[in-house]
C-alpha cells in the first residue's frame, strides 16, 4: 500500500468510527434576553446559537440572513467546507415554511490548525456561518402564524482539540414577518467582514509534474510583498500541512503573486479549474477598517495531473483479499469468481481440520474421546454419533455465520468471534464449563437433578448427545479459527449470503471430518482400548482441562470487566458449585443446605453480579523490554505516526484469542525482537479487540480480515507487510531487518 493510500485509509477509518457515534447535545432556550430570538445548544466544547437578521422584516427584496453562531471553548475548533487533512465540515439542514428557501452558506476565511505534520482548516473562538433567506415576490405568510414564521435548523459539527467529538443540535426560531429583527446586526456585520472578497483580477495554474505553479494578479497594493496563505475549496488537491519556505514557495513579481504548491498524494482526477481563498499570513494582514479578510478566486488550470498511484506492492495475503473484494463488488467474470469461491471453500475445509489442534478445542475433544470409548465396538452407534456430531458442528457454524451476516447487514460492526466480546457470554461459558468439570470429576451426575425419563435421554438418544457436543465444540472453538481462516473469512463476509454460508459450512465440515472418518472406519474403533475401569479415571482426569478452560475464560472476562468483574465471577462460580454439591446430599440435610446456599447465591448475584457486566476503561500503555512500550491503537494515532515518517507495528489481538497469547509470549516478548523494534525506532500499537470496537472491526475488514490475530508492519515509503497469523521470531526479525 502506498503512503498516500495508507493516509486515505486511516483518515477514512477515523471518520467512519466518528460518524457511527454522533452524540446529541441538549437543546434549550436561553434565558438571556439578548438570545431570546433563538435557541441554544450547549456542550462542554461548543455553544451553538441560531440567529437571524431581518432589519426590514421578511419581505421580498429586503436583506434577510440566518446563521448558526459557534462559540468554541479554549483550544477547540470546528471545520471549514474543506477540513484539510482530517475532519468534517459543519452541516446545516434547514426547514422553512413553504415558498422560502436558503441560499448557500457563506463561509468566513478559515484558519490553519497544525497537529504535528497534519493540518486542518477551520475556526476557533467565535464564528457565524450565515446564509441568505430567499423571499420570492409571491410569498405569503402562513395563515395562523400570528405574523411570524418558524425557522428550524438541524446542525452537525465535529469539535476537535486533539481528540474529536461529533455533536449535533436542533434549533427553532420564531421570526416576525413585518417587524424588524436586528439585535444581532453587529454579529452579522462582523461575519460579512470575515468573508473572502471576489478578486478583481485573474489567476492561473500550470501543472508541472507533482507541483502546481500559481500566478495571481489583481491583489490590492496593501498586501504586495507580504506572505499569503492558500486555502483550496476542493479537498485532496493541495497538501494542507505543506510548510511555506520548506514544502512550497511564494514570491512577488511586481504586482503578480506566484506560488509553487505541492500536489496532494491523495488527489483524484485532474480538474479544469480550482476555487481558492487567499488570505494574509498571520501577523501580515493589512490593518485598518475595511481591510479584507481574504480574496476568493477561481484559477483556470493548464495541463493535467496524473491521479494518485493505485495500491502496489502489498503482501500476497492482502493482495488476494483485496482482489477478492474487487471481484465480488465489480462483477468479475464467472470463471474467476468460481475459482475464488473454490479457493475459499478449500481454505475453510483445511482451516477446520487444523482447528482440531487448537488448545481451546482440547477440552471439548476430551468429551468426544469419552464418547468413542463408551461406544466400544458398536459400529452403528459410532457412525450415528459421528454423523450427529458433524451435523451439530456444521449447523452451528452456519448459525453463527448467518447471525454475523444478518447483524452486519443491519449495520452492526462485528467480526468473527464476536460472541466472546460479550462479558455475559463469557460468564455463561465459564459457568457451563464449571458445571461440566464438576460432572466429569464425579461431584454429581445429571441424572440426580432430573426425572428418570429425562436422565436416560443421553443413553436412549446418543445421537442427540453427539449433536449437542458438536454445538458446544463450535461455541468455544470459533474464535480460534482466525489463524487459519483470516483472509477466507474476511472474503466470505463480502460474498452473497449463500456463498458466504457455504464457506462457513466448509469450515464446519473440516472441523468434524476427523471424527466422521473415525466413526465410519472400523480400524479406528478397533484401535481404541476396551471399556473398563480406566474410563472412570480418564473421565475424572478430563475435568482438569475443563477447569483450565474456566481459568482462561475468567482471565478473558478480567480483560473486559476488570479485576472486580473477574473476582465477582469467581465468587459466583464458587457459590454455584456449592449449590450443585448441596443438591447431591440426601434427606433433610439436602433441603436445608440447598435452601441456604440458594438464598446466599441470590443475594451474592444481586450484590456483586453487576460487576461481571461492567465494562472496564481502556488499559494504559504496557511497557516492554529494551525501552519499547505498547500503546493503544487508534486510526488517528497511526495517521499521526505515518505523517511523522515513523515505522509502526500493529498487533490486532484479543484476550479470548489463544493464538494471540501464544504469539505474544513466544514472539512479541522475545528480547531480540524487542531490541530490533527499539533499534529501528518502531512504534508498537496494540489494537485490543477483546471488547467490541467498531473501529478495529473496520480496520480488520479493510485489511481483508475478519478476526484476530493480524500483524501489520508499516514503514514510510514501503508497502505494509501483513505477517503470518502464527508468528515466529525469525519472521519478525527478517521483516525488521529490511527497514
Amino acid at each position: 500500500m502506498s503512503r498516500s493510500s495508507l493516509h486515505r485509509f486511516f483518515i477514512a477509518l477515523v471518520f467512519i468510527a466518528a460518524t457511527a457515534g454522533w452524540t446529541r447535545a441538549n437543546a434549550q432556550f436561553s434565558n438571556n434576553p439578548a438570545a431570546a430570538t433563538g435557541s441554544v445548544v450547549t456542550t462542554p466544547q461548543v455553544r451553538a446559537e441560531l440567529l437571524a437578521h431581518a432589519p426590514e422584516g421578511v419581505a421580498p427584496g429586503q436583506p434577510v440572513w440566518l446563521g448558526l453562531q459557534l462559540t468554541h471553548q479554549k483550544d477547540w475548533h470546528t471545520y471549514w467546507k474543506n477540513p484539510g487533512d482530517s475532519g468534517l465540515p459543519t452541516e446545516l439542514t434547514w426547514q422553512l415554511p413553504a415558498g422560502l428557501d436558503v441560499g448557500e452558506t457563506a463561509w468566513p476565511v478559515p484558519a490553519l490548525f497544525r497537529v504535528g505534520r497534519l493540518a486542518n482548516y477551520g475556526y476557533g473562538g467565535q464564528v457565524l456561518l450565515m446564509a441568505p433567506l430567499q423571499v420570492p415576490a409571491s410569498f405569503q405568510p402562513p395563515a395562523g402564524g400570528n405574523g411570524q414564521i418558524e425557522v428550524r435548523l438541524r446542525a452537525t459539527w465535529l469539535a476537535c482539540r486533539v481528540e474529536c467529538i461529533p455533536e449535533e443540535g436542533s434549533f427553532v426560531l420564531q421570526l416576525p414577518v413585518r417587524g424588524s429583527t436586528a439585535m444581532h446586526s453587529a454579529v452579522f456585520a462582523q461575519a460579512q467582514a470575515a468573508q473572502a472578497r471576489p478578486l478583481q483580477g485573474t489567476s492561473q495554474i500550470t501543472v508541472e509534474g507533482e507541483r502546481l505553479q500559481l500566478r495571481v494578479s489583481g491583489l490590492p497594493a496593501s498586501v504586495h510583498g507580504q506572505q499569503l496563505e492558500v486555502f483550496p475549496e476542493a479537498a485532496a488537491v493541495l497538501v494542507p500541512a505543506a510548510v511555506p519556505g520548506k514544502d512550497w514557495s511564494q514570491a512577488w513579481q511586481g504586482d503578480i503573486w506566484t506560488a509553487s504548491l505541492p500536489l496532494s498524494p491523495d488527489r483524484g482526477a485532474s480538474l479544469a479549474q480550482l476555487p481558492l481563498v487567499l488570505a494574509p499570513a498571520p501577523g501580515q494582514g493589512p490593518a485598518g477598517a475595511g481591510a479584507a479578510a481574504g480574496w476568493h478566486t477561481v484559477a483556470a488550470i493548464e495541463g493535467q495531473w496524473a491521479p494518485a498511484a493505485p495500491l502496489t506492492g502489498v503482501s500476497p495475503a492482502l493482495a488476494a483479499a483485496l482482489e477478492a473484494n474487487r471481484a465480488a463488488a465489480g462483477g468479475a467474470a464467472a470463471g474467476a469468481a468460481s475459482g475464488t469461491l473454490l479457493a475459499a471453500l478449500l481454505g475453510g475445509l483445511i482451516g477446520g481440520l487444523l482447528l482440531n489442534l487448537m488448545p481451546c478445542v482440547f477440552p471439548v475433544l476430551a468429551i468426544k474421546v469419552m464418547g468413542f470409548a463408551r461406544h466400544g465396538n458398536h459400529q452403528r452407534a459410532q457412525r450415528l454419533g459421528g454423523l450427529a456430531y458433524t451435523v451439530g458442528v456444521v449447523l452451528s457454524f452456519l448459525a453463527l455465520g448467518g447471525l454475523l451476516l444478518a447483524l452486519r447487514a443491519a449495520g452492526e460492526q462485528l467480526g468473527w468471534g464476536f460472541q466472546l466480546q460479550s462479558p455475559a457470554v463469557v460468564a455463561l461459558l465459564a459457568a457451563l464449563f464449571t458445571l461440566i468439570g464438576l460432572n466429569l470429576a464425579g461431584v454429581f451426575e445429571f441424572g440426580q437433578f432430573v426425572p428418570g425419563r429425562l436422565a436416560t435421554l443421553q443413553a436412549r438418544h446418543p445421537a442427540g448427545d453427539a449433536f449437542l457436543t458438536g454445538v458446544l465444540a463450535v461455541a468455544i472453538a470459533s474464535p480460534c479459527t482466525a489463524p487459519f481462516m483470516g483472509a477466507a473469512l474476511g472474503f466470505a463476509i463480502d460474498l452473497p449470503a449463500p456463498q458466504a454460508l457455504a464457506v462457513f459450512g466448509a469450515l464446519g465440515v473440516g472441523m468434524a471430518l476427523p471424527y466422521l472418518v473415525a466413526a465410519w472406519v472400523p480400524a479406528v474403533a478397533r484401535a481404541l482400548p476396551r471399556p473398563g475401569a480406566w474410563m472412570d479415571t480418564f473421565r475424572r482426569a478430563m475435568a482438569f482441562p475443563m477447569f483450565a478452560t474456566v481459568v482462561w475464560l475468567v482471565w478473558v472476562l478480567g480483560q473486559q470487566s476488570g479485576i472486580d468483574g473477574a473476582g465477582a465471577l469467581l465468587a459466583l462460580l464458587v457459590a454455584g458449585s456449592a449449590l450443585v454439591w448441596s443438591l447431591t446430599l440426601r434427606g433433610r440435610t439436602r433441603t436445608v443446605v440447598a435452601s441456604v446456599l440458594l438464598a446466599f447465591g441470590a443475594w451474592l448475584t444481586g450484590a456483586i453480579g453487576p460487576n461481571v457486566l461492567q465494562p472496564m476503561e481502556a488499559p494504559a500503555p504496557v511497557a516492554g523490554a529494551a525501552g519499547t512500550t505498547w500503546q493503544p491503537w487508534s486510526a488517528q494515532r497511526v495517521q499521526e505516526l505515518a505523517a511523522a515518517g515513523q515505522p509502526v507495528f500493529v498487533d490486532f489481538t484479543a484476550a479470548w484469542c489463544v493464538t494471540c497469547q501464544y504469539n505474544k509470549r513466544n514472539a512479541l516478548q522475545d528480547a531480540d525482537v524487542l531490541a530490533d523494534f527499539a533499534r529501528h525506532g518502531v512504534t508498537l500499537l496494540r489494537a485490543d479487540w477483546t471488547r467490541r470496537d467498531p473501529a478495529i472491526t473496520a480496520a480488520l475488514a479493510d485489511l481483508g480480515r475478519n478476526g484476530v490475530p493480524v500483524y501489520v508492519l508499516m514503514a514510510p515509503g514501503r508497502a505494509p507487510v501483513v505477517m503470518s497469523e502464527i508468528l515466529s521470531v525469525p519472521e519478525l526479525r527478517a521483516a525488521l531487518a529490511s527497514l
